[in-house]
């Protein structure tokens, strides 16, 4: 029977994840195609339950015909439907585009607010869409964006074992320095995207598995396998 393995205290190892991922993902950045804050916005609105892919296949005709809050706030409900329609969720969406559109013209002059409590107060945005926006658009880390990636590759590898965003983002919080945060949500969704697949993690080839409380044991023969190309016998 293999030993248990030994991990590192959790803030160290979440330090240490960290730079593994700024190593492995040196060039992440927010995957959204957007020119403005109000474009990132009602893009990571379209976002959820959707792949950004598809999101980006769709908001090169919806900016061109509605390119900003004013035109967003005066648009006809029926054709925003039917440009966002592809994304999911589409009455819903459009109905949340355009009301947090109205509130931009009506009580922030047109222009996206830069603060926690005021993006949140806009329909259809709730703390992961205003982190994205306030981190992307602003550079302010706010909080640290939480999204189905983040959720499961931070309970997999021990430094949360909430399930609700809201309690995930306040256990990051304490163990991530606050400049990174958007850096830690941003990595580690390109390693889930890559790497740690929801249906088949690839704990064999993953980088992160010496500080993953939930990698699998290597077997025998992959362990010698990785000992030869390391010039180990």
């Amino acid at each position: 029977m293999s030993a248990r393995r030994k991990l590192l205290p959790k803030k160290q190892r979440a330090l240490a994840t960290l730079a593994r991922l700024k190593q492995l993902y040196p060039d992440a950045t927010c995957s959204l195609n957007y020119e403005t804050p109000t474009q990132l916005l009602v893009a990571t609105i379209l976002s959820a339950q959707c792949t950004d892919e598809r999101v980006n296949l769709v908001t090169p005709a919806l900016f061109e015909r509605f390119p900003d809050a004013y035109a967003m706030a005066a648009a006809d409900l029926t054709e925003l439907e039917t440009l966002v329609r592809s994304t999911g969720f589409y009455r819903n969406k459009a109905k949340n585009i355009q009301g947090a559109c109205r509130k931009i013209v009506t009580e922030f002059g047109g222009e996206v607010p830069r603060t926690m409590a005021e993006l949140t107060s806009l329909p259809g945005a709730a703390r992961k869409t205003a982190n994205v926006v306030l981190a992307h658009a602003f550079s302010i880390n706010a909080g640290v964006t939480v999204d189905t990636h983040v959720k499961r590759l931070s309970r997999l590898l021990g430094f949360t074992k909430h399930t609700d965003p809201k309690k995930v983002e306040q256990d990051l919080m304490k163990l991530i320095p606050q400049p990174d945060w958007e850096n830690w949500s941003i990595r580690l969704i390109y390693h889930g995207r890559a790497v740690c697949n929801a249906r088949k993690p690839a704990c064999d080839r993953c980088e992160l598995a010496d500080f993953c409380a939930s990698a699998k044991p290597a077997t025998p023969l992959a362990a010698a396998a990785e000992r030869s190309t390391a010039g180990i016998t």
